[in-house]
């Protein structure tokens, strides 16, 4: 299908969300070779400081998408079996019956039943994923903790089960890519940024795409505010925060030139091999975060709308900042966006977030970027 790029509408409808209450947004799409960028408001509220096109910024789960082709990459060279026990790997970390039912594979698609650890790291978050019923006080408290990875797998894995290994729905669970974290390390004999950074990041030339190596954003970027669900008022700057609450799974800083690049030569087949590819797009369904059902395969987000293009790529969020890169399978088109604000929506008397105007302009601003 044909898109067409028509930058008036792509501006007004990043400017919509900009005037529904997103601080500030920018945003870069391409259709074959024509490329439209465009921003709107300001990265910082204070100052008035403008966003720019080109910033970079914490790119959230996104990063597991790198994650999953690295481990594919290893797959390929026979290292690690994608339908292998994750016991053989790490008995230590997944041991006994769990270990041996739960492959790979699993942990890459969110079904290995595994709970989150989030809510155990930072005590607040008693009710994650279910953000809207807990309060914001950890993570002032945690802004420059450094946290054990193997400590956060042992609270994901001793946690109580959130389904069968294998079992669909799966549920959406950072502790299966802190597994990965390791077995990629196990697998390559060198830390998983490091792994990631050279077969993945530099082998697709993103040269504003790197982990970070403290709590900081270097060069250009924009503030992240976290208003959580309006508990945070006014929302509260969280650019400055020890990302080691996450790791090689959702910590990447990135621009969104970066992530249009990175997921176009992902699906051309210059990362990881046909086959791995294929195997990443077969998806099954998986509840988010959000608590909703979409289709997941290995480290892609597959999204398809009714007489529509199908389109692969990922979401992500940080404290404060969010970004969602999606590319069409034929790789003719692509959309990536990133937001300087989290949890705008109000809370009802029963406590579920209330629908808000950036919900909708930002829906409407996908369907402009990716259908043109």
């Amino acid at each position: 299908m044909k898109n067409s790029l028509d930058s008036a509408a792509l501006d007004a409808a990043l400017e919509n969300v900009h005037r529904a209450g997103m601080p500030g947004l920018f945003a870069e799409v391409r259709d074959g070779d024509r490329v439209w960028r465009g921003v709107a408001g300001v990265a910082d509220v204070d100052t008035g400081r403008p966003v720019a096109a080109d910033m970079r910024h914490r790119v959230g789960s996104i990063t597991k998408t790198f994650t999953a082709a690295a481990v594919l990459q290893q797959v390929e060279s026979g290292r690690i079996g994608l339908d292998t026990p994750i016991g053989r790997y790490l008995p230590h970390l997944v041991p006994g019956e769990r270990g041996d039912a739960i492959t790979v594979r699993m942990l890459i698609n969110h079904t290995s039943g595994l709970a989150e650890y989030l809510p155990y790291a930072y005590p607040s978050l008693k009710a994650y994923p279910d953000l809207a019923h807990t309060g914001p006080q950890s993570l002032e408290e945690h802004r420059f903790t450094r946290f054990d990875p193997l400590e956060l797998i042992g609270m994901g894995v001793g946690a109580p089960a959130v389904g069968a290994p294998g079992g669909t729905p799966g549920v959406y669970s950072n502790t299966n890519y802190l597994l990965l974290v390791q077995l990629l390390e196990q697998a390559t004999g060198t830390t998983a940024e490091r792994y990631i950074t050279r077969n993945v990041i530099e082998h697709a030339g993103l040269r504003e795409t790197e982990f970070p190596s403290g709590p900081h954003v270097d060069g250009p970027h924009s503030q992240l505010y976290e208003a959580w669900f309006g508990m945070i008022d006014p929302p509260r700057d969280y650019s400055v925060f020890d990302m080691s609450w996450v790791g090689p799974s959702a910590s990447l800083i990135s621009t969104v030139s970066d992530l249009n690049r990175f997921y176009g030569m992902l699906l051309a087949g210059k990362i990881v091999s046909p086959w791995s590819l294929e195997q990443m797009q077969r998806t099954v369904p998986v509840i988010s975060q959000e608590l909703k059902t979409i289709d997941y395969g290995l480290g892609l987000h597959h999204v398809e709308a009714p007489g529509q293009d199908a389109f692969w790529g990922h979401g992500g969020t940080v404290w404060g900042g969010g970004a969602l890169a999606m590319t069409r399978a034929d790789g003719g088109r692509q959309m990536a966006v990133a937001v300087n604000m989290q949890r705008w929506n109000g809370l009802d008397s029963s406590g579920r977030p209330q629908p808000h105007p950036v919900d909708d302009a930002l829906a409407r601003l996908y369907q402009v970027a990716m259908y043109g």
